[in-house]
């Protein structure tokens, strides 16, 4: 074989791979066709390190990740996360995401105590790659942030928690959206709270049309505030009529899955949850 044939051997040869690998990760992650990315929230794993929620995620076959506020770092990091963190622990954090080859899209729920910690907080997602912060803000702090979102470009979704908590009702959290006044601003449906409050998560969706940015994922054994997670699709949340809802309204951006049971061992569970996911998302209509 001469230069040139090897030349194009080896060309020929790292194309089939490029395109065996693109299927792979298109049967694997299927979701991703429609511009979804399925992750985890680091609080499903609070019983363990960052560090350690990190290779979990990467065991449930998931490569997104939402941190949370207050968590140990871990992996030989002093400290917890934090917006506040230093510049070097940034780039230590950084490097145990890249690792794992797991990408960092969301912080929260987190808020700020003034303007200048709102203004830290957003130096830190822009530092960090985050394109999404979740909050469940002061009213007042609400034109700020909008502010702040639209100057950064980094979106900023309204949390939902169950009722009593303030933002429970989608109207309360559109009403915040149009306080705002920023495209940046939109909502984190939380669905399982939703079923805890007692509401239609499609219905809720609905209403969300056009404004969601982000979601914590969940499905219920019942409709109770004492409600527990189950393996998606197994509950009462009705998770392939939601993903349907969210496929009509071409939604995109990250998906959150929160297991907020069995704590020591749900990576499990949000394994499976996330293979009954990408089998739903094959049968969309």
């Amino acid at each position: 074989m001469n230069y040139k044939q090897h030349v194009w051997s080896s060309l020929i040869a790292i194309v089939a791979i490029v395109f065996t690998t693109s299927v792979l990760k298109a049967q694997d992650r299927p979701e991703e066709k429609l511009g979804w990315k399925l992750g985890a929230q680091a609080y499903s794993f609070n019983r363990f390190t960052f560090a350690e929620a990190i290779a979990k995620v990467d065991s449930c076959k998931l490569k997104y990740i939402e941190a949370y506020p207050g968590q140990t770092i871990g992996g030989g990091i002093e400290g917890k996360m934090d917006f506040a963190m230093s510049k070097e622990k940034r780039a230590q954090v950084l490097q145990l995401l890249k690792d794992k080859g797991i990408t960092l899209v969301a912080f929260g729920v987190v808020s700020a105590d003034s303007p200048e910690a709102w203004r830290q907080l957003f130096e830190f997602a822009k530092a960090m790659g985050i394109k999404n912060i979740n909050t469940e803000p002061k009213q007042e702090d609400l034109p700020l942030i909008g502010k702040l979102a639209t100057e950064f470009k980094i979106k900023v979704s309204i949390h939902n928690h169950p009722n009593p908590t303030h933002y429970w009702s989608p109207e309360i959290v559109l009403n915040a959206i149009q306080l705002a006044n920023s495209k940046y601003v939109g909502a984190c449906a939380d669905i399982g709270h939703w079923v805890r409050s007692g509401l239609d998560p499609i219905e809720c969706l609905q209403k969300y049309k056009g404004h969601i940015n982000h979601l914590h994922f969940k499905d219920l054994n019942e409709k109770s505030r004492d409600a527990h997670d189950v393996h998606w699709g197994t509950g009462v949340g009705n998770i392939k009529g939601v993903m349907q809802e969210l496929k009509n309204q071409k939604f995109k951006g990250m998906l959150s899955a929160e297991y907020e049971y069995n704590w020591l061992a749900n990576s499990v569970d949000i394994a499976a949850s996330a293979e009954n996911f990408r089998k739903l998302v094959k049968d969309l209509e």
